[in-house]
């Protein structure tokens, strides 16, 4: 059967390009051979399942164990009834233990137990009659709420003084979040989570990262073995860098090249391939990235993605930052420092979909409205036409924008994507700590002698705030160096003026000439 790339579910190596599963997490096994309790957690989509059950079918094959891999996202319903939930969670892991381990390593019936107690009733019965020590990877466990989540905590912290004779050897508990949140989860305060938790026996918390280049790279290999169709040198570059190695975007990217844009496998798969499928599953929406953006509205998330987009974040990047260490184990940010944004794409989804509600008011023409006789875009043009639509419409439509901070820079990144969408992109940058926001415009269009070229145009987004001096000098040194990096002669500088005490839109409004320090001529846009 001819295997694909995976955007839904575990991986099946029958099926499916992957990596192979017990890679994913190296340290687990010696964990299980310690006799340990640990947590791995991880963003959505990034493989969990896949590595728990490579994990689970390694340590049967072994001979040594008796393992059973079961999820508890069907208690989720039950809420706070504790009965329910766990009469769910039981059922489903005994339904497990009988799919893939024989009769005699098998669970004997539940015993008679009240709420609160069957799990761990169970689990002693089992490990008592089972001639090989019990190891249960837990999955989805924070899937479950409050009481319910607090009862099958407790019960087998209650537990793991008996192993292992009476209670399982080893237990693994994955989920999205780390344990240091499962207080939140079960009802806690989630602005002080601390160290208290309901499950403070675990050893080690392990979280399943990203790909690394190689392991991206081996992914797209082994289409390109299977199939005999080349991947360009710079497509494979440009894939790594537009998806950060996250494991679903991999998928994602090389599924809509070859099933959806299905690039005949006679033709090599280009940075053109890349760049269109990296729009499209913008576009889309699939249901990875509305799982992520549902969460935008969230305090916790908002306190960090707000100055992260502004370009304003200023903190350190702390360990013990719960806000921090909670938007990074959602995948919205990046697990090292400087503080960012995961990947381009989630960067992109991010600002559209907080830009969403002011694109829908700009009444901005197609781009070909904009486009010159050699092909060309008249960014003069566009940023004449947005001038106009600002002193009009502007302080309104920033007075109704999710994310404050950052209202009037989402308003002009909404009428450039409205006027680009279909011929061009817009890439962002944000200057965390820098107060900037970084736009390269990427234009194609038939150069001289009818060659495929580019069109770059880049701009530099600040605002000026009450209690500091004018931002001009430094946004265009700012500018300056951005522009240098780019290889390009004349950027864009906009000032948005937010103090209390400035003048009206429109009459802030004005288009200014400027030299940067390195001697570039700029335009400057003051609103």
């Amino acid at each position: 059967m001819k295997r694909r790339f995976n955007v839904a579910g575990p991986c099946r190596p029958d099926l499916h390009y992957m990596i192979p599963a017990e890679r994913r997490l190296p340290e687990a096994p010696g964990l299980v051979d310690q006799s340990s309790y640990f947590v791995v957690h991880a963003p959505r989509q990034t493989g969990k399942t896949t590595a728990l059950r490579g994990l689970a079918e390694r340590l049967n094959a072994s001979g040594r164990y008796a393992a059973v891999l079961f999820s508890c996202e069907a208690g989720e319903a039950w809420g706070e009834d504790i009965a329910s939930a766990e009469r769910t969670v039981v059922s489903e892991m005994l339904r497990n233990a009988a799919a893939v381990l024989p009769p005699e390593l098998g669970p004997p019936p539940p015993p008679p137990a009240p709420p609160g107690d069957l799990l761990g009733a169970t689990l002693s019965a089992w490990a008592q009659a089972c001639p090989r020590p019990l190891v249960l990877l837990v999955d989805e466990i924070d899937a479950l709420r409050g009481a319910s989540l607090i009862s099958v905590l407790r019960q087998l912290r209650a537990g793991f003084a008996n192993r292992p004779e009476r209670f399982p050897w080893s237990v693994v508990l994955c989920g999205l979040r780390d344990v240091r949140d499962y207080k939140a989860a079960s009802g806690g305060d989630p602005n002080r989570l601390g160290t208290s938790s309901p499950f403070n026996i675990k050893l080690e918390s392990l979280r399943l990262g990203a790909f690394t280049p190689a392991e991206a790279r081996e992914l797209y290999a082994q289409h390109t073995a299977d199939t005999g169709q080349p991947i360009t040198e710079a497509a494979l570059s440009r894939s790594l860098e537009v998806t950060g190695g996250q494991p679903w975007l991999v998928n994602a990217l090389g599924r809509e090249i070859t099933e959806k844009i299905a690039v005949p496998l006679a033709e090599p798969i280009t940075v053109e391939h890349v760049d269109q499928a990296k729009e499209r599953l913008i576009v889309a929406r699939a249901t990875h990235l509305d799982s992520l953006v549902h969460r935008l509205t969230e305090p916790r998330v908002r306190r960090v993605l707000e100055p992260v987009v502004a370009g304003t974040y200023e903190g350190g990047g702390d360990t013990y930052d719960d806000d921090l260490s909670y938007v990074r184990d959602l995948g919205l940010i990046a697990l090292d420092n400087p503080i960012r944004i995961a990947n381009p794409i989630y960067r992109e989804v991010i600002v559209r979909v907080l830009a969403s509600s002011a694109e829908a008011k700009v009444p901005a023409p197609p781009a070909r409205t904009f486009v010159q006789p050699d092909g060309r875009l008249d960014l003069s043009r566009i940023l004449r036409e947005f001038a106009d639509f600002w002193r009009e419409h502007g302080d309104v439509i920033a007075a109704g924008m999710p994310y404050h901070e950052v209202a009037p820079q989402l308003v002009l990144m909404a009428y450039l994507q409205r006027v680009v969408n279909g011929g061009g992109y817009v890439d962002r940058e944000y200057g965390v700590g820098r107060g900037r926001i970084d736009l390269l415009v990427r234009w194609p269009h038939a150069g001289k002698g009818g060659q495929r070229a580019t069109q770059r145009e880049a701009l530099e987004l600040k605002v000026w705030k009450d209690g500091v001096r004018d931002p001009l000098p430094k946004g265009l040194a700012q500018l300056d160096e951005y522009l240098q990096r780019l290889g390009l002669a004349t950027g864009v500088l906009v000032i948005f003026d937010r103090r209390a005490g400035a003048p009206s839109t429109e009459d802030r409004t004005r288009f200014e000439e400027a030299t940067t320090p390195s001697g570039r001529a700029v335009t400057v846009l003051r609103a």
